[in-house]
């Protein structure tokens, strides 16, 4: 049950109230991912969210909901959860969440502006790269095209997110191709900030499985840095864009923002090769 769920989040949220809406994950099928093996999907009831908000301090400004994915439980739960969260926490002005392409592509652009405008107003969304072929070695639930059509609606509905991006995925020898893909699904839409994580083995995985087997061989330690530098390179943002690779996966911890800091992000990133 999910009162003894190990809890994940975004290190931007370290200091935010956390409110678990979902336990284990809808979908739970990445071949990279070990967060939630073993974990069976539920919702969280709404008695026992409204106990747990009956708890928080009254004037918080801001929640994360907790789960892999607290959008899955649909427009009318989520709607609901806001309005309680409006009624005990009256000054929260921020509510965030993870979210995936496959939970969004099931709302309607009306139905995520109403649920921005009732206080849902940043979502961390796994992009993970701009190659069909790489989203299907690492059986995500959605395709590039899937994930421009899902942003682009966000966009029209004004609700902010974070684009996480993962390198190394690709493999050995596909570092450069995979940077140039993945900045080019990101120069399609808008994106408040682009987060990357260093593809990384956990035991228990798919991957790892394809890893001892040989089916895939991993990226050096240059490649990683050189497919960095290719994507600050190619990302071409229509407004300024937060370029952080801060995560404790990272290689390299740099920040800045896009495009003022291009050369100097890239010229950070080389002195680490």
């Amino acid at each position: 049950m999910y009162k003894n769920d190990t809890i994940y989040y975004p290190q931007d949220e370290m200091t935010t109230v956390l409110l678990p809406i979902t336990s284990g994950c809808s979908y739970n099928k990445c071949a990279f991912c070990p967060m939630y093996k073993g974990v069976n999907y539920c919702e969280v009831p709404f008695y026992d969210i409204e106990m747990e908000l009956l708890n928080c301090y009254a004037y918080t400004e801001r929640i994360f909901l907790t789960g892999a994915d607290p959008l899955s439980i649909g427009f009318g739960s989520m709607n609901r959860l806001l309005d309680l969260i409006h009624k005990y926490l009256p000054y929260c002005s921020c509510v965030a969440s993870y979210a995936s392409i496959k939970s969004i592509s099931n709302y309607s652009i009306e139905e995520l502006s109403f649920l921005h405008d009732a206080g849902l107003r940043l979502l961390y969304i796994g992009f993970e790269t701009g190659r069909d072929d790489i989203l299907r070695l690492m059986n995500k639930s959605h395709t590039v095209k899937d994930a421009i059509r899902q942003a682009k609606k966000l966009n029209e509905a004004k609700l902010s997110f974070n684009a996480i991006l993962m390198y190394g995925i690709a493999g050995k020898g596909e570092g450069i191709k995979n940077a140039i893909a993945s900045a080019e699904m990101i120069n399609e839409f808008v994106t408040r900030k682009i987060i990357t994580m260093n593809l990384t083995l956990f035991v228990g995985t798919k991957l790892n499985k394809m890893v001892t087997d040989g089916d895939f061989i991993l990226a050096d330690r240059k490649e990683r840095l050189e497919e960095i530098c290719t994507l600050i390179e190619s990302l071409k943002p229509e407004n300024p864009t937060i370029f952080d690779t801060t995560h404790p996966t990272n290689i390299i911890k740099i920040m800045g923002m896009l495009p003022y800091d291009k050369e100097l992000l890239i010229n950070r990133t080389m002195d680490y090769m």
